[in-house]
């Protein structure tokens, strides 16, 4: 993700780095996000998890992520 970041806003970002803080990410960037997590990922994004505390540090990111590529509870996980 870090990468991903540093390559399209050509500045470093640190983990744990508030991105809309210091001006990293406009809306449309921020959708840009989304469907590259879905699509790294393979993950779906939606609803409650499109809230902007996902998104507004690396480290949140990373968090949704594996929480969204976990089973869930009760499930076989197939």
């Amino acid at each position: 993700m870090l990468d991903f970041l540093a390559q399209r806003t050509r500045t470093r970002w640190e983990p744990d780095q508030d991105l809309f803080a210091v001006g990293g990410m406009s809306s449309l960037f921020a959708m840009q996000l989304v469907v590259h997590l879905e699509q790294t990922y393979q993950i779906a994004i939606s609803g409650a998890d499109l809230m902007l505390d996902n998104f507004r540090t690396v480290e949140a990111m990373v968090r949704l992520v594996n929480k969204l590529r976990s089973p869930a509870p009760g499930s076989t996980g197939e």
